[in-house]
């Protein structure tokens, strides 16, 4: 059986210094908010280019503590509309609302499953403060056309990259930020384990070159309080603990060997699979840049979903459907249930995740694409 993805395997190789950092904690005797995630905020606001990092709990709170930062330094207010692609996943959405700000869901482009600039602006309106941007399944969305869309209408432009640890964009990776914009660019970042850059449970970040909004940050994440007992905000508690920091940052040094891994195997699928039924997915010229997409999804598509997931499935070849059902179709978000998006209909109908991951042989990735051409 090829596994959709093998954690065990992806982790094995690290298992040695993993147990040196635990002993290290537990000799310590410091749980939370101390020195092993100070070195990974360090290390990773370092490899993406940021001058701050703020690790949270999870890739979730990473967006909400985005918006309840921008509200609490008064750049957003509740009711303020948000545009988010219509094809993302529902943690988009839900943070959206969880910060009592309003959704407005945008059309993707079919070829590349990212938002699709030309649609948003058509949904800007007067309440419209901000874009929220997904680099879904670790493809960046066009940023030169968004930034530059956003700051004609005044829009706080934020990404969620829970998919795109190591992808670049133009001259660094997706937090670096460009020397030719303000200091706007705010990244919410995922660790859940089979992330890209995946720890070993829960954990998250976010990134900025915002001073005042990295401020902030530390302390809505720890109850809105930075000296214990004296709370300055209404804060939660949301905090990256010390082993998932030290974990991650024993594996941040081969994030972009292991994503050069994803991206050979991609090449691979993109050159060799070839069959009429099967739709391969489109990377983006604009961006300009051969690691803009770091793959952390290979997602396919076909009329026949479910058959040909069925017929995989006897061929010992794990797949994933990303996602089943779109946001606007679930039953938490009655509101938008009469809302038609013709294209994010199609791509949630026909989509399949098809093996991905840095320690694929040569045999299973060629293996892989004979069982594809066959079908």
């Amino acid at each position: 059986m090829i596994k959709f993805l093998d954690l065990k395997k992806i982790n094995a190789p690290y298992e040695s210094a993993f147990q040196d950092k635990l002993k290290k904690v537990l000799d310590n005797g410091w749980y939370i908010l101390g020195s092993e995630l100070q070195d990974f905020e360090r290390d990773f606001a370092l490899y993406c280019g940021t001058k701050f990092c703020i690790g949270v709990g999870n890739g979730f709170d990473a967006l909400l503590l985005l918006f309840k930062g921008y509200i609490q330094l008064g750049k957003l207010k509740k009711g303020d509309a948000v545009i988010v692609p219509a094809n993302t996943y529902i943690a988009s959405i839900l943070a959206i609302l969880q910060a009592d700000l309003v959704p407005v869901l945008v059309e993707p482009k079919l070829s590349t499953f990212n938002i699709d600039t030309n649609a948003i602006l058509k949904h800007i309106t007067s309440n419209t403060k901000a874009i929220l941007v997904v680099h879904l399944y670790g493809q960046l969305a066009d940023m030169d056309a968004i930034f530059a869309l956003a700051n004609a209408h005044d829009l706080i432009v934020l990404e969620d990259a829970a998919q795109a640890h190591g992808a670049q964009i133009t001259s660094g990776k997706a937090s670096r930020e460009l020397q030719e914009e303000p200091l706007s660019r705010n990244q919410a970042y995922s660790f859940y384990p089979s992330k890209n850059l995946g720890a070993l449970g829960d954990g998250g970040a976010i990134t900025t070159n915002d001073a005042a909004l990295a401020e902030v940050l530390r302390y809505l994440r720890n109850y809105g309080s930075k000296v214990k007992y004296k709370n300055d905000f209404i804060g939660v508690n949301s905090r990256l603990d010390e082993v998932q920091a030290a974990f991650l940052n024993v594996k941040l040094p081969f994030l972009d060997a292991a994503n050069a891994h994803r991206i050979a195997v991609a090449q691979r699928y993109l050159n060799e699979i070839k069959n009429e039924k099967i739709i391969l997915p489109s990377i983006s010229n604009s961006i300009g840049h051969e690691t803009s997409h770091v793959f952390h999804l290979f997602v396919i598509r076909t009329l026949d979903r479910d058959d040909l997931q069925r017929y995989l499935s006897e061929n010992d070849i794990e797949t994933v459907v990303h996602y089943p059902i779109p946001p606007h179709k679930q039953k938490a978000f009655e509101f938008l249930n009469q809302y038609s998006f013709p294209i994010t209909e199609k791509i949630h109908n026909e989509v399949l995740s098809i093996p991905m991951s840095p320690v694929m042989t040569e045999d299973e990735v060629s293996y892989v694409i004979t069982i594809l051409n066959k079908y």
